[in-house]
């Protein structure tokens, strides 16, 4: 793509925050490979504070689900884009950018590669491609730099985690239940780690707040640092970590994006889904022995099969072996 006329480009991604913090490599190097370029960024008001303070972005535009959509395209037709990047790439990310400057590019999902290994467990993903490299291919000829994920917080945010003993930081939330670790595996993991001198703190959101809370209750110790979706909270708190133990979520991400190493379990999806920890230092431990796995690209409510073998046979026992294996690495 020729971009030596382009002025101003608008990049889309309206959710959710791990996916937001997978463009962040490529607005990174698209600024430093063509930094006369002015570059806006379009999110969901909700998420903005994954991009709010990226230095690399000219201007964070957000809105709201409720917004009219009119409005929107008016306001943005108005900012005389050359160029519009739709990392999002569904029905409302169309129908916002349409027409809004001559040239538009998308996402290009593996929806069809992703049904088929889903549904009939035909894996055309086996070379897998991150995210974040799949979004840079909306540009042809560009790469992406070696540098991983980012997230600029607010300086003004301090972490609330005191003392000096070794930090262990645990996520045990998701969106989706296939998604998560047991509730129970987690409080043996926290007991184990607590019993090697280990101050075991709980991170996550709003939906996070009961899971975590139980947790505390059961792991001596502990400290229960939820919060009702304060993302820069959370990230100055994982900053004081060593590591972070977490599920396939976008506080895994998170984790990266503040140069944190993880350990994440994987449930019901897998890493040729291109939502494998990227950059950085992580680990993933899964289930590869059941034929039923994935169940769902994103996740779902309920184990299909009423097993739920690909967490439940994940123990306590596995994954604190393999955390002490990695801490040893780092």
């Amino acid at each position: 793509m020729n971009l030596s006329k382009v002025n101003r480009i608008l990049i889309v991604r309206l959710s959710s925050l791990g996916d937001i913090l997978l463009t962040t490599p490529f607005i990174r190097s698209f600024k430093n490979q063509h930094p006369n370029i002015t570059i806006d960024f379009l999110v969901r008001k909700q998420f903005e504070d994954a991009v709010k303070f990226n230095p690399h972005l000219d201007s964070v535009i957000s809105i709201k689900n409720n917004d009219n959509i009119d409005l929107v395209k008016s306001e943005l037709k108005n900012r005389n884009y050359d160029l519009t990047i739709d990392l999002q790439n569904n029905f409302r990310s169309r129908k916002i950018t349409k027409n809004i400057s001559p040239k538009i590019v998308r996402f290009k999902k593996p929806n069809l590669d992703k049904f088929l290994l889903v549904n009939f467990k035909i894996n055309r993903l086996k070379n897998i491609i991150p995210i974040p490299v799949r979004y840079s291919k909306t540009i042809s000829n560009f790469s992406l730099d070696n540098n991983g994920l980012e997230l600029f917080i607010d300086e003004s945010v301090k972490s609330n985690i005191i003392g000096e003993k070794r930090i262990i930081g645990i996520c045990p939330g998701s969106v989706h239940k296939t998604k998560m670790w047991q509730e129970n595996y987690f409080i043996e993991l926290g007991k184990k780690l607590s019993k090697d001198n280990y101050q075991v703190v709980l991170l996550g959101g709003k939906s996070d707040r009961k899971v975590c809370s139980e947790i505390n209750k059961s792991i001596p110790g502990s400290v229960d640092l939820s919060n009702d979706n304060k993302l820069f909270e959370t990230a100055v708190n994982m900053k004081k970590c060593e590591i972070i133990i977490c599920n396939d979520s976008g506080l895994m991400h998170t984790a990266l994006a503040v140069k944190r190493p993880v350990v994440s379990i994987f449930g019901s999806t897998v890493k040729e889904f291109g939502f494998a920890p990227y950059g950085g230092k992580s680990l993933v431990l899964e289930n590869n022995s059941l034929s039923c796995r994935p169940c769902s690209h994103i996740g779902r409510s309920e184990c299909p099969k009423k097993h739920f073998k690909c967490m439940l046979q994940v123990t306590p026992d596995y994954v604190y072996q393999k955390t002490k294996e990695f801490i040893s690495t780092l």
